[in-house]
């Protein structure tokens, strides 16, 4: 198998296990192996398919890109990466979407929620857009295709299950809130967003292999 083809399988894998466990067969699992062991083996899954991904991609070694966005695209990437750290921390933050979470009705949305209902998929698929952009190469199309699909899909699946489970409730949150961001505009994202979200970006960007974000025009 040459690393090209395995990059392609083990993200057809990630993806398609991602969602199939995670939705059509997530009670037949669950009823087999119980909460914790579904919990356990889906999140095993998870990680080996993801390591592989990682594992072929860097073996296909250096590629030419496809084509040269241009210098605006470490301005504008930084600023989409700074905005998915955020909303990746802020979504920790009464996440009505998490396991084992409850939504009271007449909760008006806040803090990131009031960007997006999807804040954790959205901070993968701003990921992977930007890694995209920067790197135009095939095996970056390829690996950032796949996390942009599970974050999209993931989150449309999410709100299936999430209005089966929690009813009219969760009808109330989804008027309120947006799918894409922005779309029912932006209020503060939270403090503790904000900072999180920051130190998040400093620290990923700086322990990054090459100089991104801010640390490229830094010294």
């Amino acid at each position: 198998m040459t690393p090209q083809a395995g990059l392609f399988l083990s993200c057809i894998a990630f993806v398609g296990l991602h969602l199939l466990w995670s939705h059509p067969m997530r009670s037949w699992m669950v009823s087999h192996l119980g909460e914790r062991g579904f919990q356990l083996v889906y999140s095993l899954q998870s990680l080996l398919f993801f390591g592989l991904m990682i594992y072929f991609y860097h073996a296909i070694g250096r590629e030419p890109p496809n084509w040269q966005f241009g210098a605006w695209v470490w301005p504008v990437g930084t600023v989409l990466m700074w905005l998915a750290s955020i909303l990746f921390v802020g979504s920790f933050i009464s996440n009505p979407a998490l396991p084992g979470a409850r939504l009271e009705r007449g909760r008006i949305p806040g803090g990131v929620f009031t960007i997006t209902r999807h804040p954790m998929m959205w901070s993968f698929a701003l990921w992977a857009i930007v890694h995209f952009l920067v790197i135009a190469t095939m095996k970056a199309l390829v690996f950032d295709t796949a996390i942009f699909v599970l974050a999209v899909v993931g989150s449309v699946g999410q709100d299936a299950k999430k209005r089966k489970l929690m009813g009219e409730h969760f009808h109330e949150w989804l008027a309120q809130t947006a799918f894409i961001p922005f779309t029912k505009g932006a209020k503060w994202p939270g403090t503790t967003a904000v900072l999180g979200g920051t130190l998040l970006f400093l620290v990923a960007t700086w322990l990054h292999p090459g100089p991104v974000g801010i640390w490229s025009w830094v010294g």
